[in-house]
């Protein structure tokens, strides 16, 4: 089923640009109406989807600044969503929270593998869910990169404005997440990076991290780059590098 978009609670009057548009797709009716009174009180424009499938149409249809993702859903669970998001040239880059009740470390790996961007637990805060929102936009819509900047390490190519990776000419699509990372290696090439220097720069602290969280989105970004992705390096005891 798909919803409308919501633009605010009826007795609050908006006088505030719009900060972006979410799209929350979940089960739980309950959960969609706290999720999204709390975010149309931020001042975000919310659009919700009760299944998957129709959360997959409105994603590819509207192109929502991010998508707030329930793990448990019945027929399409999130977990296929989000792999068919990520397979999608027209939602591939689009930030994504993954909302579930498992909390175990094992799921939130296999959530990021997929292509996550953050992980949220059931039960949770709205004031944290909305933190997150907020964060991961931060970090997925900077505000200080030079307009028109262009990245060049080998075959490797970033262009940062238009937010897009080649190499050898070929087009490397990375989630937003997975494109900041390698913009910090790319601009310091062979300089030891530490984890925590990579949290602070491409994730932030407000982000859900965890002792695996930065090998996983380094394994998928390997992997994406192919042979290129040989160049970033485990420096065992300290972190990683990009081979200068």
């Amino acid at each position: 089923m798909i919803e409308t978009r919501e633009k605010a609670p009826p007795a609050r009057e908006r006088t505030f640009m719009s900060k972006g548009t979410i799209l929350v797709i979940d089960d739980e009716k309950d959960l969609i109406e706290l999720v999204r009174y709390n975010l149309v009180k931020e001042d975000f424009d919310v659009i919700v989807a009760s299944d998957g499938r129709s959360g997959l149409e409105i994603a590819t249809k509207h192109k929502p600044d991010l998508i707030v993702l329930d793990l448990m859903m019945p027929g399409m669970d999130g977990l296929q969503v989000c792999r068919q998001l990520r397979s999608d040239e027209r939602s591939s880059r689009i930030p994504l929270i993954m909302l579930t009740a498992k909390a175990a470390e094992a799921d939130r790996v296999v959530g990021l593998e997929m292509g996550a961007d953050d992980y949220v637990s059931k039960p949770f805060s709205p004031r944290e869910l909305v933190a997150r929102v907020k964060a991961v936009l931060r970090r997925t819509h900077p505000q200080d990169d030079a307009p028109g900047q262009v990245i060049r390490r080998g075959d490797l190519v970033l262009d940062v404005d238009r937010h897009e990776v080649t190499v050898k000419g070929n087009p490397i699509s990375l989630t937003a997440t997975e494109f900041r990372i390698l913009q910090f290696f790319v601009s310091r090439p062979g300089r030891v990076l530490t984890r925590d220097e990579i949290i602070n720069a491409a994730l932030g602290r407000d982000s859900s991290v965890f002792d695996r969280t930065i090998d996983v989105h380094i394994t998928a970004i390997r992997k994406k780059l192919g042979d290129g992705g040989e160049k970033i390096e485990t420096v065992r005891g300290f972190g990683y590098k990009l081979r200068d």
